[in-house]
């Protein structure tokens, strides 16, 4: 059954102090994650001095790849639902100097967007969020003509092994994964919202790079 609210919570909490660390770990398997992370931010096409929103920032590990694209003069918002996650993240915008970086503790259904918004990113976490459809209109509206969307996420791949999905979703369990979580599909509804889209698979298709541009 996949994690409520609260349960997250308490997950991320437990992980925070730890997770950039077994995060890495997934490298043994061959889990090229950094590799996703920057292919991911490369495709919010941002230009120095945009405003980007990235939902579940979790730790900030996307934090410098933003910084490289939006510069000192762009503002960077990192949102997340879990406190103990944002004082992770607020401890690496110290250790770096940034000072166009706003952390706000919300849930990505609450949020408001600032306008204009011209990129918003989410890795690893738009799945875990129920009202995700909710979550896509909203960041659409938000943003401007030409600016874009991407989510960086698990999914049951096509035409695989039962048996294999289910090891999957113990391999990443530790991170609130179920396999409930397949029945969540954010890039169906990115496709049906955005007037430009596209979606690439990764590791073997338990991981996708999904695209939306508002024209």
């Amino acid at each position: 059954m996949a994690l409520g609210k609260n349960a997250l919570v308490d997950l991320y909490r437990r992980r925070a102090r730890r997770y950039d660390l077994s995060a890495n770990l997934y490298y043994a398997l061959g889990f090229r994650e950094q590799a996703y992370r920057r292919h991911a931010v490369a495709a919010l096409d941002l230009q120095p001095g945009n405003t980007v929103v990235e939902l579940g920032c979790g730790t900030g590990l996307n934090f410098p790849l933003l910084q490289e694209q939006i510069g000192p003069n762009g503002d960077l918002v990192g949102v997340d639902l879990t406190d103990a996650m944002l004082t992770q993240a607020r401890r690496r915008v110290e250790k770096y100097g940034w000072s166009n970086v706003s952390l706000v503790h919300s849930d990505a259904r609450d949020y408001e967007f600032p306008r204009p918004t011209h990129g918003v990113i989410a890795t690893f976490a738009l799945t875990l969020v129920p009202a995700y459809e909710s979550v896509i209109d909203r960041a659409y509206r938000a943003l401007g003509s030409g600016g874009r969307l991407v989510v960086l996420d698990f999914k049951q791949p096509d035409d695989m092994p039962m048996w294999l999905v289910r090891l999957g979703v113990a391999i990443t369990a530790s991170f609130g994964v179920t396999l409930d979580l397949a029945e969540r599909r954010p890039w169906l509804s990115m496709a049906s919202r955005f007037e430009e889209f596209h979606c690439d698979d990764r590791f073997l298709g338990f991981v996708y790079v999904a695209v939306g541009v508002k024209h």
